[in-house]
């Protein structure tokens, strides 16, 4: 936080300005409730957003240039130049350019996260292509903080007022993913998931599902042995341990019957295991956390959708989400330092 204001930064990385991500943003912070909270820095560029004002006649959409952190004002929206020069906007096109900016972006959104400059992030989306190179392969937002932030692991950990779902894999093929599973790394990721309900959310003693990851959860071994010789035996341990998980669910009948209302959050196998039902019932106020990290990451849980981009019909209420369950931790974790102070 500046000497000028008390209330928490929170950093948003731009993305690809040829998507929906300046869209979203914009319109996000139009909220009311933004300016009573926390101060907004965009990590991107004026031109960008001087472009799509004008372009989705927002007028209404005014903000602020900073060189500096000393600049910063609040009740204001701020916005750093990433680069010196912006990229030409072609909204729904994939161009180099913009992949250069919104990874630039994301690096100084990321050193200042580090740094304590701001509170939190919350990255709007990118598009991998336009990203990847021989020097860099980027696999994806989450990946890219966790190894910036030199931790060993962290929970892709997806959060809507409906439910909560965690990923023991990620971003991998599916052909990858049994081997992946293991009877440790199904704990860490367990435990990732209580430590975050508790520390991150508030909740006391919190109950956690664990999916399995065959049909029908193996069927006592007739489709599968993981749930035998990995899941359960995981599960077992953590119990053992006075904690409170239970499973394996088979993930078909688990969201069929809306078991999700039961438990604190949900632990699934593999991404789109997790991520179908949560989109499902949260597309449009979805938010993907990253959780286990010294940080705290926010996203909205869509991607570019070029299709759309530069027409005026994004959706800003996964972006608003974002911003405010960012704020939201912050405000728990402060809590926390009260309390213990």
């Amino acid at each position: 936080m500046t000497a000028k204001t008390t209330k928490p930064i929170i950093g948003i990385s731009i993305g690809d300005i040829n998507g929906i991500g300046v869209e979203v943003c914009m319109k996000a912070l139009l909220d009311n409730r933004v300016h009573k909270n926390f101060t907004p820095l965009i990590y991107g560029h004026g031109k960008a957003l001087s472009i799509y004002k004008k372009m989705l006649d927002m007028e209404g959409f005014n903000f602020l240039q900073v060189r500096n952190f000393d600049d910063i004002q609040p009740k204001r929206i701020n916005v750093i130049n990433v680069v010196e020069e912006c990229p030409e906007i072609i909204p729904g096109v994939e161009t180099q350019e913009a992949g250069k900016l919104a990874l630039e972006a994301l690096r100084q959104a990321v050193e200042d996260l580090k740094d304590g400059k701001i509170q939190a992030l919350v990255t709007a989306p990118l598009n991998k292509n336009n990203i990847n190179s021989e020097e860099l392969k980027f696999v994806g937002h989450t990946e890219y903080i966790t190894h910036a932030v030199d931790a060993k692991e962290s929970l892709m950990f997806l959060v809507s007022d409906k439910l909560r779902v965690g990923l023991v894999t990620g971003h991998m093929p599916l052909s990858e993913v049994s081997k992946s599973v293991t009877v440790e790394k199904i704990k860490r990721k367990a435990n990732m998931m209580l430590q975050s309900l508790e520390k991150d959310f508030g909740i006391n003693r919190p109950k956690i599902a664990i999916l399995g990851l065959n049909p029908h959860a193996g069927e006592d071994g007739l489709l599968g042995k993981e749930e035998q010789e990995v899941i359960r035996p995981a599960i077992n341990q953590l119990k053992e341990e006075n904690k409170l998980v239970f499973g394996p669910y088979p993930s078909d009948g688990f969201f069929g019957m809306m078991h999700q209302t039961k438990f604190d959050g949900i632990l699934a196998m593999y991404h789109d295991q997790g991520l179908i039902p949560f989109k499902s019932m949260s597309f449009s106020d979805g938010v993907n956390f990253t959780a286990g990290l010294p940080v705290i990451r926010t996203s909205p849980d869509h991607g570019t959708a070029y299709n759309i981009a530069g027409k005026g019909l994004a959706e800003e209420g996964s972006m608003q989400a974002a911003l405010f369950l960012a704020y939201d931790i912050i405000k728990q974790h402060q809590g926390e330092l009260v309390s213990s102070e």
